[in-house]
């Protein structure tokens, strides 16, 4: 039955994120307590699993059309599963990066404690587990929620950014360790805004609204502001 497949699509959907989840904590564990073989195990094993996960979650998709030929909700259902598999699939890699840059600054003297970095990181986590129960409980509420939070993530990101600026410019023996930690930073930044397109479709499909254009006309306006 349809209705089977859908739970099982479903299911698989939430092993990924969960694995997702995984690599970002383990990602910061490595970072903050220099844990070099936690840090491998992000890049040679974890990110290839999502790569697994990936191949796996859409042979299942397309079966499930190809078998049922779902219309209406169950067909919107599919392809929204379809094009989240996508996106943790791209936030995978973005961990992979995260993980990469770890490595390397374990291995120099710190540029600084780490704070704000943290905080992204449980922003992103945050955001990313929001975006998965809003899909699953069709809860656009929770969706617009999160939506709403992005701004949180981003003024982190601009004080990090803005942060260690400062570092390079009054001393340039920081500008390759600042660049790294402003890597961690942007990547992490990329998994939460991945997130928020999660629930602008989660928003799509419960209510039929449209608010990713609204959103990015608010950010410009924010930018010219900050300008």
């Amino acid at each position: 039955m349809l209705e089977v497949r859908i739970k099982e699509l479903k299911k698989e959907l939430v092993e990924y994120a969960t694995l997702v989840e995984k690599m970002i904590a383990q990602s910061m564990t490595g970072l903050l307590e220099g844990r070099e073989t936690l840090l491998r195990q992000v890049i040679d094993e974890l990110e290839p699993a999502t790569n697994d996960f990936e191949i796996k979650l859409d042979e299942l998709c397309t079966g499930a059309i190809a078998q049922y030929q779902p219309r209406a909700r169950d067909l919107r259902v599919i392809l929204m599963i379809f094009k989240m598999n996508s996106d943790l699939e791209r936030m995978g890699d973005h961990v992979a990066n995260i993980a990469d840059s770890g490595l390397f600054l374990i291995s120099h003297v710190p540029v600084k404690p780490l704070v704000d970095i943290p905080r992204l990181a449980g922003e992103t986590t945050r955001s990313l587990n929001d975006s998965i129960s809003a899909f699953l409980n069709e809860d656009a509420s929770l969706a617009q929620q999160v939506c709403e939070r992005d701004h949180i993530v981003d003024d982190l990101q601009n004080q990090i950014f803005r942060e260690l600026v400062t570092f390079m410019s009054s001393d340039p023996t920081t500008i390759e360790r600042s660049l790294h930690l402003i890597r961690v930073a942007n990547n992490l930044e990329r998994i939460a805004d991945l997130s928020t397109n999660i629930c602008e479709d989660v928003i799509f499909m419960v209510e039929g609204r449209v608010i990713k254009h609204h959103r990015e006309e608010r950010n410009g306006k924010e930018e010219e502001e900050k300008a």
